[in-house]
Parts: structure tokens; C-alpha cells; sequence
């Protein structure tokens, strides 16, 4: 992390970096998970990212992009429930232009990135055991590539939801943030094999995302 560098503009202004994201949420060897919540009108800082990371969208409203280099801005509408991978890129700064508050969930998978561990990995073995294997929900494909795949499913209102990591690891993100009671944050990491049950104890619907770690079972995995 970057945050309390100092870098300059193209016009030589001094600029002091900040971090990606106001809170992280869940970090461990493998990931580090940042909230982004942006009011109408408020911007992040400057800042720069060293790790490829996955943005999830909470809540949006029309926002803009602009870079320290000078570059054109970006003005982006993500979708609800949307997910877009991104490698590492020049310092850039995010700005809620729209009416309604913007709120996201950023992964950052530092196997791929500068803050990578070395830390082995084995991927697990995808099939469970007889009698074991929870009930897969509906699911909707939001993003899929040799990175990574999201893939989003609806927990129902007064109803539980049990996901199992298969061969690769797994962050399970409640699109509500809140809801779910096993965590204030609706974030969790499930290693291979390991299962998590996301509860909905409200009277309305919510959407939950996987977000699988594909990259660990490939030739990119460290070690």
C-alpha cells in the first residue's frame, strides 16, 4: 500500500496518495478486501494500486475516473451486482457524480500482484465427500476469466444458503453488506473445502456473490 507517498502531476504539483479504499474488511496472504462508499459529489484520493482486484458493485450512481497523468477521464454506470477485473493502473482518483450514493466491495488478489506471499498453494480437491455437498442455488455468471469467475445467487428472505470452496479458494460477499448475521460486514474467505452458511433473518431478498480464486489452480499460482 501506497498511502503517504508523495508523487507529482505533470505540472509538478505535489500530490499525497491515499489509500484505495476507506475500510478494509477481510485480508489474509491471498486477498485484501476494501469498501469504497462514495455520497453524491465525494471523491476518493488519488491513489494507486500495486494488485490486479476485482470491483463488486453495492449500490451505484453515475461516476467519473480521472488520472494524474492527464489522461482523459473514464466515466463509468456499473450495474448492481456487476463485477469488472482490473489490472494494475496508473494513480487515479474516483468521483460520484450521480444523485445516489456508490458503494463497492474492491478484492485485491495479491498472488498477482507486487504484495505477493510466495506463499504455496495446493489446490484442494474439488469433489466432497458422499452426503456433503449443500444444495447450489441459482446462479448468474457476472464475470469469467482465468483470474477469476463471480458468479451471483439470491438468498430469500427467512432462509439460509450453505456455499462450499471446491478446488480454489473462495470470498463470499453479501451484496446487502449487512444482512447476513454471521458477519457485520458480509464478507467471508473459504479455503478448499470449507463451507459458509449466509442467513437472511429480514422479510426482503438479497443477493450474495463467490468469487472464485481461479488464478491458484493455474500456472499462476505462487510456488
Amino acid at each position: 500500500m501506497t498511502a503517504g507517498t508523495v508523487v507529482h502531476t505533470p505540472d509538478h504539483t505535489e500530490v499525497v496518495l491515499g489509500e484505495i479504499g476507506q475500510r478494509v474488511l477481510l485480508v489474509n496472504t491471498r486477498v485484501r478486501v476494501w469498501e469504497v462508499a462514495l455520497a453524491p459529489g465525494e471523491s476518493q484520493p488519488w491513489h494507486l494500486h500495486h494488485n490486479p482486484y476485482v470491483v463488486l458493485c453495492l449500490d451505484t450512481s453515475a461516476c467519473r475516473m480521472d488520472w494524474l497523468d492527464g489522461s482523459p477521464s473514464r466515466h463509468l454506470q456499473e450495474e448492481v451486482g456487476g463485477a469488472i477485473y482490473r489490472p494494475v493502473s496508473p494513480v487515479h482518483m474516483l468521483t460520484n457524480q450521480g444523485d445516489s450514493p456508490y458503494r463497492n466491495r474492491i478484492i485485491e488478489l495479491l498472488d498477482l500482484g507486487e504484495e505477493a506471499s510466495g506463499e504455496p498453494f495446493t489446490p484442494g480437491d474439488p469433489t466432497p465427500l458422499p452426503g456433503t455437498t449443500p444444495e447450489v442455488p441459482a446462479l448468474i455468471t457476472a464475470l469469467d476469466t482465468e483470474e477469476v469467475r463471480v458468479r451471483r445467487f439470491t438468498v430469500p428472505p427467512a432462509s439460509a444458503q450453505v456455499w462450499r470452496a471446491g478446488a480454489v479458494p473462495v470470498v463470499l460477499v453479501n451484496l446487502a453488506g449487512g444482512t447476513d448475521t454471521d458477519s457485520r460486514d458480509g464478507v467471508h474467505y473459504l479455503c478448499p473445502g470449507e463451507t459458509h452458511t449466509i442467513r437472511n433473518t429480514g422479510d426482503i431478498p438479497f443477493d450474495a456473490q463467490v468469487v472464485e480464486l481461479r488464478h491458484l489452480g493455474t500456472e499462476h499460482a505462487a510456488g
